[in-house]
């Protein structure tokens, strides 16, 4: 076999004789280096498939939320029809009914604090008494709106309607037992008290409604008088109370505009009556939430559900 080579040296091209053997030989060696590239190539390829399946499965696995037992669901909302009547059968006949509110808290707190609150409340409420599930909260309840927005409120006679509507669907959905709580003093107490006379025992199946209220006027007493008893001012409106106690519950920090809690006070409060004058900044706070800390927040919260769970547990009915 006849090949040229190119001579660099002399600038010359010559005629090179090689024998069939070699080029057999040049032959075969290039082939087993062309499968030896191929195959790296295809390990390669064949190692990133399984290794991106593998870490497919493995992601796909670890994206699973672990199944919830029957003892997890308190939250109608959350739950299908399936496990609500699960949830019955097994003991969890008592329905709480929680109302929040939307309205102006200072330029630190967000308008809807009250449903934050009711929302959190009647969870820790169901998951304590370990009997009952909490339904949606109502976001409104009886208010006027004021010349500061932020305020959107209904009437008294319409909290009552929807409140009766509720608790007679709820009776219907097989609930023995119905809690009407609230976290807004509108309707409080007499719109409370009145659908729960009304309609106790009237229900389908004869379900009992209670009106809880330990859970907003006690509770809050309570903490106050710890206020004041430790040197903190006193206040009715988006102050210390509730500034605290949002800033516990703001997880993921959309409720409490915490740069401004350090100059966040208000018209003061004497006697448990707001003090107005020429120089009222009109903001919303009728007080000081300055010192609002989320371990006052705790205190507040965990004083409110045990208040509640004690009052229904002496209300509901023993088996």
């Amino acid at each position: 076999m006849r090949q040229w080579h190119y001579n660099r040296e002399n600038n010359e091209v010559v005629e090179l004789l090689i024998s069939h053997q070699t080029t057999t030989g040049l032959m075969l060696l290039r082939k087993a280096e062309s499968e030896m590239r191929i195959g790296a190539v295809s390990h390669s390829l064949l190692m990133l498939i399984v290794g991106g399946t593998a870490s497919l499965i493995v992601g796909t696995g670890s994206a699973q939320a672990a199944p919830r037992t029957q003892t997890d669901l308190v939250e109608f909302e959350k739950m299908t029809w399936v496990e609500v009547r699960a949830a019955l059968a097994a003991g969890k006949t008592t329905a709480l009914i929680y109302t929040g509110g939307v309205e102006e808290r200072g330029p630190q707190n967000a308008n809807g604090g009250h449903n934050l609150i009711a929302h959190a409340t009647a969870e820790a409420i169901a998951r304590k008494l370990g009997n009952a599930i909490f339904l949606p909260v109502l976001p409104y309840t009886p208010n006027d709106a004021e010349s500061i927005p932020g305020t959107i409120g209904i009437t008294n006679e319409l909290l009552a309607a929807v409140l009766e509507r509720i608790a007679e669907q709820a009776a219907l959905n097989g609930f023995r037992n119905v809690i009407l709580l609230g976290d807004h003093a509108g309707g409080q107490p007499q719109v409370y008290e009145q659908v729960a006379k009304k309609l106790d025992g009237t229900l389908s199946g004869g379900a009992r409604v209670f009106y809880c209220d330990q859970v907003y006027r006690a509770a809050n007493d309570a903490f106050d008088q710890y206020l004041a008893q430790h040197g903190y001012p006193p206040g009715l409106h988006g102050y210390l109370f509730d500034t605290s106690e949002m800033m516990y519950l703001d997880k993921d920090n959309t409720w409490v505009r915490r740069d401004l809690v350090s100059s966040a006070v208000g018209d003061s409060v004497v006697d448990g009556k707001a003090q107005f004058g020429p120089h009222s900044p009109q903001n919303g706070i009728l007080g000081d939430a300055r010192r609002s800390t989320a371990e006052l927040g705790k205190r507040a919260f965990d004083m409110k559900v045990d208040y509640a769970v004690r009052q229904i547990r002496s209300l509901l009915p023993s088996e």
